[in-house]
C-alpha cells in the first residue's frame, strides 16, 4: 500500500506541475504576442514615415542636380537608400537573434521539474529497497 500511496502522491505532484507549467506557457505566449504586435505596429509606422522622407530627399537631390548630373544623382540616391535598407535589416536581424527563445522560462521550469521527479523517484526507490 505504501507504494501505491507514494505513486499517487507523485502522480498528483506531476499533474499539478504540468498544470502550473501550462499556465506559465500561456502567460509567456500572451506577453510575447503583445510585445511582438507592438513592435510590428511601431515598425510599420516607422517604415511608412521613413519611406516618405527618403522619397522626398531623393526627389530633392535629383531635382537639385537635374540640369548637370541627372543620372549620377539618381544612381547615388538609389545606392544610398539601398545601403540604408541593408543597415536597418542587419540591425533588426541582430536584435531578433539576441531575443530569448519562446517559452524559455517554461522550458527551464520543466527541466527543474524533471530533475525533481528523477531525484524523488530515486530517493523513493532506494528507500523502498532499504525497507
Amino acid at each position: 500500500m505504501a507504494i501505491l500511496a507514494t505513486a499517487g502522491r507523485i502522480a498528483s505532484t506531476l499533474v499539478a506541475m504540468v498544470g502550473t507549467r501550462l499556465e506559465l506557457a500561456a502567460v509567456e505566449f500572451q506577453q510575447d504576442a503583445r510585445r511582438l504586435l507592438g513592435y510590428l505596429a511601431w515598425a510599420l509606422l516607422a517604415v511608412f514615415l521613413a519611406a516618405g522622407a527618403a522619397m522626398l530627399v531623393a526627389l530633392f537631390v535629383i531635382l537639385l542636380f537635374w540640369d548637370t548630373y541627372r543620372l549620377q544623382a539618381v544612381a547615388g540616391m538609389a545606392v544610398l537608400l539601398a545601403l540604408g535598407a541593408f543597415l536597418i535589416v542587419s540591425r533588426v536581424r541582430a536584435g531578433l537573434d539576441t531575443q530569448a527563445p519562446l517559452f524559455a522560462d517554461t522550458l527551464a521550469e520543466l527541466r527543474k521539474d524533471a530533475d525533481y521527479v528523477r531525484h524523488a523517484a530515486a530517493a523513493s526507490h532506494t528507500g523502498a529497497i532499504d525497507e
